[in-house]
């Protein structure tokens, strides 16, 4: 019989999280992995559960989203022009270097709090998308590229035969790191601007009521969320990896 790794694993993290949990014996300091999991049942047969979650997570991914449109709208033309890399390489290390926190207080002055997740996971994104992109159009082969220009193949062809590959495998580490930050950035941005019926504000008022069983069990639903959507963005863009046979 065949072990499975990431059971046996699995159990190992929680079993050393049960016993720290016995340890202490004090659920307020750390509850046990199965009153977290009873609490986490409780809120999935609720309403308000499922509407912080979709309202959460339409935020965020719509930053994601635009990061990721941004990233590339902004790649294409500093990969052609060194003047124009230069021009955004200060703005780019800028938004790497600033915490988030830092970013969440001075959109607080701009932005409505609803917007607040939004706007910090396109910062989160734009980045990664932003130099994975310029990497790998810069990587495309200048045989090839110079075969098309030689045989003049339009422009729409050239993209989708030459750069198109070999921006793929960058563009998919790029998005696998802005998905884990985007989650955590834009939680992060909840729990600061509080805007209602979100994640963030659940987590934010656990902490406050010292509801710290809650405040495991929005946790894990956090890296539960971010730990999805990475695996199915990931997964179709596998599938079109594979189409174009890169």
């Amino acid at each position: 019989m065949k072990r499975n790794p990431r059971l046996w694993t699995a159990f190992f993290w929680l079993a050393l999280w049960e016993g720290v949990s016995l340890l202490f014996g004090q659920p307020l300091l750390l509850p046990s992995p199965l009153s977290v999991a009873a609490r986490l049942a409780g809120l999935l047969g609720t309403l308000s559960f499922w509407e912080a979650v979709a309202r959460s997570s339409v935020r965020i991914l719509a930053g994601f989203a635009l990061g990721c449109a941004g990233g590339i709208l902004l790649a294409v033309p500093a990969s052609a022009r060194p003047r124009v890399r230069q021009l955004l390489s200060p703005a780019v290390a800028t938004v790497k270097a600033i915490p988030v926190a830092s970013f969440v207080i001075l959109s607080l002055v701009w932005l409505p709090s609803r917007a607040l997740s939004t706007f910090i996971a396109f910062l989160m994104t734009l980045p990664p998308v932003y130099l994975g992109v310029s990497e790998g159009i810069r990587s495309a082969d200048p045989q090839l590229l110079e075969m098309a220009r030689v045989f003049r193949v339009p422009l729409l062809r050239r993209a989708r035969g030459i750069y198109v590959p070999a921006v793929l495998p960058a563009f998919r580490t790029a998005v696998s790191l802005a998905l884990g930050l985007c989650w955590k950035a834009g939680v992060a941005a909840e729990v600061i601007g509080l805007p209602r019926g979100t994640v963030g504000e659940r987590l934010y008022s656990a902490k406050v009521y010292f509801l710290t069983t809650d405040l495991f069990a929005w946790t894990v639903v956090v890296v539960t969320l971010s730990v999805c959507f990475e695996r199915v963005f990931l997964s179709l863009l596998d599938g079109v990896s594979k189409r174009m046979g890169v």
